[in-house]
């Protein structure tokens, strides 16, 4: 059984002092909405257990789908950067950016670049190149096949919409047939959901009618996203049967506010192609902080 684990939405904190020059953005509302709001739920801590409870189940892979910052500051992406040294290896761990990782024009160059190692595909060359059209990568693990997607662009102030281009879409599905040919257990890691409805319209994901059809088009097993800070389940639609859509809660969200507590996915997956097994975990920050617990389970016959 290979097993994948999956947390999103990390926010590293805390948010570094900001220079004047980096206030004069879109910064400056994001800065105050973490003054007034996220650093009151976003807790170091939560994310320490997360990982502990991760590390307990001995993954094979983790997937993290985005949202690594809070600003895209440059001491916010080497925080990151060395968060990373330490939690994770770029052979077993594989990252898709998220809307704060590209929170004002340039971010998304750097933060990729930064953090390379866990995004390089399979056939991606060795070094950041920077007219490289990186997403969508492929990473193949054993029998499962790691489609990474971008939804990550630059938004006007009070915007965290995504966007999903119409040559994505074509390379994605190219992917997507091929690992299905290669008879893989095909996951697609997004940031925004690509479902309709999941978010609301200054959030949501420009171009889910084009993730639709290229899913539907190439097929797969499994999309993975987060951005909402919400424990969710989909379906997106697919010749004979509906793909799951699995989304996260923030890995550092602390008890007690308006969104889920920290969580993560652990996914088991057995079987062979036409005939998968996905055995599916929630595991979720328990109130009194001591750990965390199973709070969901499911299984899926793909």
């Amino acid at each position: 059984m290979f097993k994948l684990a999956h947390i999103s939405d990390i926010h590293l904190g805390p948010l570094p002092k900001l220079t004047l020059r980096e206030l004069a953005s879109k910064r400056i509302t994001g800065y105050v909405n973490w003054h007034r709001n996220r650093r009151k739920h976003l807790f170091a801590n939560a994310l320490d257990l997360v990982m502990e409870g991760i590390a307990e189940a001995r993954p094979d892979h983790l997937a993290i789908t985005g949202d690594m910052v809070n600003l895209a500051t440059a001491m916010e992406i080497r925080m990151v950067s060395d968060w990373l040294k330490h939690a994770a290896e770029p052979l077993s761990t594989s990252i898709v950016p998220g809307n704060h990782d590209a929170y004002v024009p340039g971010a998304h160059a750097k933060t990729v670049s930064a953090w390379y190692d866990y995004m390089r595909g399979d056939d991606d060359p060795l070094v950041w190149e920077d007219d490289h059209k990186l997403f969508p990568y492929i990473r193949r693990r054993g029998p499962v096949a790691i489609i990474g997607c971008s939804t990550s662009i630059a938004t006007p102030p009070f915007s965290a919409m995504g966007y999903f281009s119409a040559r994505q879409a074509r390379e994605t599905a190219n992917l997507l047939k091929a690992a299905g040919e290669e008879g893989l257990f095909r996951v697609v890691l997004i940031h925004h959901p690509p479902v309709r409805g999941a978010a609301s319209r200054y959030k949501r994901m420009v171009g889910i009618r084009r993730f639709g059809a290229a899913i539907s088009v190439g097929g797969a097993e499994l999309v993975l996203h987060g951005h909402t800070h919400l424990n969710t389940q989909y379906t997106l639609p697919s010749r004979g049967r509906p793909i799951p859509v699995i989304g996260i809660a923030s890995a550092s969200q602390g008890p007690g506010g308006h969104k889920p507590a920290a969580a993560f996915n652990l996914f088991g997956i057995s079987g062979k192609s036409g005939a998968w097994t996905l055995d599916w975990q929630r595991h979720s920050l328990r109130e009194d902080l001591q750990g965390t617990e199973m709070s969901h389970h499911h299984i899926f016959s793909l």
